[in-house]
């Protein structure tokens, strides 16, 4: 089912994202915007998060858009165990093996960073009425501190974890590609604003979740097509 990727899907998928991410990043991380963004918000609200519990951010985009990815995995996963007994399936098998195992790295690599990163939320921070002092990503962490957990985003993975949509869709329905990039980054952008209005994330939490869940989507990509070219 999947292609060995050419030189030319090299560059436009991997390098050239991947250099893009990291200028992006960098200049995140030697600026002053998150801050600037996040002052903007916390002002708006009248120096307070009044839109931490508020029903669109905390009820709408938060828990019941996590029931909603949560509904969509049983679904894939369902439609996994049926390609093993469905004749009408068994086409998709790979493709759907693809997206279990493009999501749950994207999971596992945003988890594991966020236990070792030890960043705080906005709202933790003195800067906005928490009680730590705001300390940059990659600054060393005081231990008389206690530990944060919030660098990467882990909302907007929930959203960003699903670009293997794109390139199942690449695979099987190309021109639906584009409408799955699409939909998944509209869906990651609406979980990572509305964590980002709560005081749960800086901007740079939100753009670091999506260059490592798209690395991970397309390295995952990169290894089924090596599998399968080694299959012909």
């Amino acid at each position: 089912m999947f292609h060995k990727p050419t030189p030319g899907f090299m560059l436009t998928h991997l390098w050239l994202p991947l250099a893009a991410f990291c200028l992006l990043a960098l200049g995140l991380e030697l600026s002053s915007i998150d801050l600037n963004i996040t002052d903007q918000i916390y002002a708006w609200g009248d120096n307070s998060w009044q839109l931490r519990d508020a029903w669109f951010t905390s009820t709408l985009i938060h828990n019941d858009g996590r029931k909603l990815v949560t509904a969509f995995s049983l679904l894939l996963l369902l439609l996994l165990a049926g390609s093993y007994f469905l004749p009408a399936l068994k086409p998709y098998r790979t493709g759907l093996w693809y997206l279990v195992a493009s999501a749950v790295s994207a999971a596992l690599a945003i988890n594991a960073l966020k236990h070792v990163t030890h960043v705080d939320c906005p709202w933790d921070v003195l800067r906005y009425g928490g009680d730590f002092p705001y300390i940059k990503k990659f600054d060393a962490h005081p231990k008389s501190f206690r530990t944060g957990a919030c660098f990467p985003a882990g909302h907007a993975s929930a959203g960003y974890a699903w670009f293997g949509l794109y390139y199942f869709a690449r695979e099987l329905w190309p021109r639906w590609q584009r409408a799955a990039l699409a939909g998944v980054l509209l869906l990651g952008l609406v979980f990572g604003i509305g964590q980002q209005l709560r005081g749960a994330h800086f901007l740079s939490h939100d753009v670091w979740t999506l260059g490592l869940c798209w690395l991970c989507a397309t390295l995952v990509y990169l290894a089924f097509g090596k599998l399968s070219a080694s299959r012909v």
